[in-house]
C-alpha cells in the first residue's frame, strides 16, 4: 500500500497513531495481528449490518438473522440447582414487542454492562416466536456521541474482535485511521494500474479500502473486496513469476533427455499399455528434460491414474543420460512400496535402486526384504546409473547424492516448498518432478504450485473394477461387517479405517484403532486382521503390510496412514467409521486404496453427523469418483487450509482474496504480471 515515491510510509506507523489506541488498546489489537496502520485498514468487516433501517422486534422471523433496537426493562441471573451453571437474561422492549435475550453462561461483569434503561443493538437468530427468544446474540450500546453518524443511519462494518474491544469501539478506530491517512494509501509500486485491464471498472484502492469498511450499499463490498483481491494476487505473482525468471536466468539445465536404450525395454516388459494420457505427458517432460531451464514441472493425477509409471520413464531418462534419480516419498510405506516397484521394474535392466528412509537403508544388515526373501545386494560405492528412494532422510545433510539429475517427489502437499529446496541443493540445479493424487483446484494450481508448469494426467487405465460408495449410519455396523466378511470369504480383503490412534476421555464420540482393533477381530472371526498405524516399529508394519500383500492378513485395521502408496489389487473394500473427522480429499485418497484390481469394489462411509455440511460433503463422494470434482467441492466448503498443509507451502495469509471462487483475478493477476515482466 505504500507509495514508491516515498522511503517509508506513515501507514507503517504504529497503531498507536491513530487516536484513541493507547497501550492497552494496542495491545488488545496485536490479539488480532494489528500492529500498524496499514494492519488497521485491511482489518476487513465479517459481515455487515445495514443501519439505516432497523427490524421491529414484532417483525422478527424464525431462525432468520436480524438487527433490533430496544431499551432494557429487566434483567438478571438465574442459577440452577445442579452445579454452579447460570444463566443471565436480560428483556428488549421497541414499542412494538419484547425480545428475550439469553446467555447461557453468565459472566460476571455483565450485570453491570446490561442494566435497565440502557439501549443496545441487538443481532442474532430467533429461536422461537413465543416468547421471541435469541440466544448468545451480539450486541452494541448506543451511545449518542459526536461520532454517532458513524454507527448508526448507514451500512456500518461488524470487524473480527477481540475480549475487551467492542464492535463499536473498533468501528470508531477504523474511522478514524481512515481520516487521517487514507490519501496515503497508494497504488501498487507496480504502477500502470489503473490503465491495466484486470484494473478497468474497479475503484482505486484508497477508495476500495474506504468501500471495504464504510459502503455506501452492501453491493459496493464485492467490488471493493475485488480490487484488494486483485492486488493480493498481483503481489503474489509476481513473487511467483520473477522467482522464476530468477532461477531460468541463473540455472543451466543439465541434458537428461535420453536415448531409449533403457526405455524401449522397459516399457515392452510392463503387463500394460500407456494410455495417450501418459504418453502425452511423457513428451511434455521429455522436452523439459532436453531443454535449456531445468524442469520444474508439477504431475497431477487422480488416484490411481498410473502417475508412478510416468516417474519411471522420467527417472529412465534421465538415468540413459548419465545421471542418478532421487524420489522422496513422504511415508516409510510409500517409499518402501516405490523401492519394490523400483526394484522389480530396474534391475532387469542393469539399474541400482537404493533405499534411504529413517530407519531402514538398502545394503545394510536388516534392510528391506524383498517378497522372495533375500535381501537387496550391498551398494558401496554408488555406480552411475542408480535411483535413490526415501523419505525426508534423503534431504538430511550426511546423505550424499552425487550426480544428481532427476529429483521425483511425490504426494508434493505432504511436503513444504523448504524440504524440496533441499533437496534440490543437493545437486547442481537438477531437473525436479513433483507428483501429487490430491487433485488441485485450478486456483491453488496457479497459487501454491505457481512457479511449475503443470502436467495432468485426466485418464484412467482400462481393466479397472468399478468403486461403489455408500454413506451409512452407526447402526449398520453390523449388516457392513456381515458384509465384509462375505466378501472376505470369496477371497477378497478389506481395509477399515479410523481417525485417531488413541482417543481422549472428552472426545468418546470418536473412535480409535488401538480400541477397536479387538472389536474387529471379533466381527470378522475367523479371518485374520492386522493393525498399522504411526506408532508401531517400521519393520513391525512392514512386516504387516507384507502379510496383507500376501492375503496372510484379510483385513488391515488402520489410520490415515494407508492413504497414500498402499497398492494391494485384491482388496476391494474399504469401511471408514467417523468419516466426517477426514477431509474429502483425504477421503477420496483413502478410497483410491480400492479398485486397483479387476473386482468391483465398495466403499462404505459410516457417520452419524447431523451437521448439514457433514452431510454434504459425504454425499459428494457418493455422487462422484472425480477427484477434481471433489477437491473444488472441498475447497468451497472447507476452505484451501488442508490443501495448502504447511505453513511453508509458500502462499501468504490472504486478507481479500478467495482462493475457492477468485479463478479468474488470479489468471488475470498472472497475465498482467507475465506482460509487466
Amino acid at each position: 500500500m505504500s507509495s514508491p515515491e516515498k522511503t517509508v510510509s506513515p501507514l507503517t506507523a504504529p497503531v498507536s497513531s491513530v487516536w484513541g489506541v493507547g497501550e492497552e488498546r494496542a495491545r488488545l489489537l496485536a490479539r488480532l495481528g494489528i500492529f500498524t496502520v496499514e494492519d488497521l485498514l485491511l482489518h476487513q468487516p465479517r459481515r455487515y449490518e445495514d443501519r439505516r433501517k432497523f427490524l421491529a422486534i414484532r417483525e422478527l422471523k424464525l431462525n432468520e438473522p436480524a438487527t433490533v433496537r430496544g431499551t432494557i426493562i429487566a434483567a438478571g441471573i438465574e442459577r440452577f440447582k445442579q452445579g454452579k451453571r447460570a444463566m443471565f437474561e436480560c428483556v428488549f422492549d421497541d414499542g412494538t414487542a419484547r425480545l428475550h435475550c439469553r446467555w447461557w453462561q453468565a459472566q460476571p461483569w455483565m450485570e453491570d454492562w446490561f442494566t435497565v434503561g440502557r439501549e443496545f443493538l441487538v443481532f442474532g437468530k430467533p429461536d422461537s416466536l413465543k416468547p421471541r427468544n435469541i440466544d448468545h446474540p451480539e450486541t452494541e450500546l448506543v451511545e449518542p456521541g459526536e461520532d454517532e453518524f458513524v454507527h448508526v443511519n448507514r451500512i456500518v462494518p461488524v470487524h473480527p474482535l477481540t475480549e475487551g474491544l467492542t464492535a463499536r469501539v473498533m468501528r470508531t478506530l477504523v474511522w478514524r485511521a481512515l481520516e487521517k491517512f487514507e490519501r496515503e494509501i497508494a497504488e501498487p509500486a507496480m504502477g500502470r494500474v489503473q490503465s491495466d485491464a484486470p484494473y478497468q471498472g474497479l475503484p482505486a484502492r484508497a477508495n476500495a479500502v474506504r468501500m471495504i469498511h464504510f459502503p455506501e450499499e452492501l453491493t459496493d463490498v464485492e467490488i471493493a473486496r475485488q480490487r484488494l483481491a486483485l492486488d493480493e494476487f498481483v503481489a503474489l505473482q509476481f513473487q511467483i513469476q520473477s522467482r522464476r525468471k530468477k532461477f531460468e536466468a541463473s540455472a543451466k539445465a543439465l541434458s537428461c533427455g535420453g536415448d531409449n536404450r533403457l526405455m524401449k525395454p522397459f516399457l515392452a516388459s510392463l503387463d500394460f499399455k500407456l494410455t495417450p494420457a501418459q504418453t502425452k505427458v511423457l513428451k511434455e517432460i521429455r522436452t523439459d528434460l532436453g531443454g535449456v531451464h531445468p524442469m520444474r514441472r508439477l504431475l497431477q493425477g487422480d488416484v490411481g491414474s498410473g502417475k508412478t509409471a510416468v516417474a519411471a520413464c522420467s527417472a529412465l531418462m534421465a538415468l540413459e543420460s548419465g545421471f542418478n534419480v532421487a524420489l522422496m516419498a513422504p511415508t516409510e510405506i510409500l517409499a518402501e512400496q516405490h523401492f519394490r516397484n523400483f526394484t522389480k521394474w530396474f534391475e532387469p535392466l542393469g539399474v541400482n535402486v537404493e533405499l534411504q528412509t529413517g530407519s531402514r537403508k538398502s545394503g545394510e544388515d536388516g534392510g528391506l526384504k524383498r517378497e522372495a526373501g533375500r535381501r537387496v545386494r550391498p551398494s558401496i560405492l554408488h555406480p552411475p546409473s542408480s535411483i535413490f528412494v526415501g523419505t525426508h532422510a534423503l534431504f538430511t545433510a550426511g546423505f550424499d547424492l552425487p550426480k544428481l539429475g532427476l529429483v521425483i517427489i511425490d504426494e508434493q502437499h505432504k511436503f513444504g516448498v523448504a524440504q524440496r529446496e533441499t533437496l534440490v541443493r543437493k545437486g547442481n540445479y537438477p531437473h525436479l518432478l513433483v507428483m501429487t493424487a490430491t487433485p488441485i483446484p485450478r486456483t491453488l494450481g496457479l497459487t501454491l504450485y505457481g512457479d511449475l508448469d503443470v502436467s495432468v494426467i485426466d485418464e484412467m487405465p482400462g481393466g479397472r473394477g468399478e468403486i461403489k460408495t455408500f454413506v451409512r449410519m452407526t447402526e449398520k455396523l453390523p449388516k457392513v461387517f456381515g458384509f465384509i466378511r462375505e466378501k472376505i470369504s470369496g477371497g477378497r480383503q478389506a481395509y477399515i479405517v479410523y481417525p485417531r490412534v488413541e482417543v481422549a476421555d472428552t472426545d468418546k464420540d470418536i473412535k480409535a484403532v488401538t480400541k477397536e482393533f479387538a472389536n474387529v477381530q471379533r466381527a470378522l472371526a475367523p479371518f485374520k486382521a492386522g493393525l498399522l498405524h504411526g506408532r508401531i516399529k517400521s519393520v513391525d508394519k512392514e512386516n504387516v503390510m507384507a502379510d496383507f500383500r500376501a492375503n496372510k492378513i484379510q483385513a488391515l485395521v488402520a489410520t490415515s496412514l494407508i492413504e497414500v502408496g498402499v497398492d494391494v489389487p485384491n482388496a476391494t473394500v474399504m469401511l471408514v467409521e467417523n468419516a466426517e473427522h477426514f477431509g474429502l480429499a483425504q477421503l477420496h485418497q483413502l478410497r483410491g486404496r480400492i479398485g486397483r484390481g479387476v473386482h468391483e469394489s465398495f466403499c462404505i462411509l459410516i457417520s452419524d453427523a447431523q451437521h448439514p455440511e457433514a452431510q454434504a460433503r459425504l454425499k459428494i463422494l457418493e455422487e462422484t469418483n472425480d477427484g477434481f470434482k471433489i477437491a473444488e467441492a472441498d475447497l468451497k466448503l472447507r476452505g484451501p487450509g488442508e490443501l495448502l498443509g504447511q505453513l511453508q507451502s509458500g502462499v501468504p495469509d490472504l486478507r481479500f482474496g478467495n482462493l475457492a471462487g477468485d479463478l479468474n483475478l488470479i489468471r488475470q493477476a498472472r497475465e498482467l504480471v507475465a506482460k509487466i515482466l
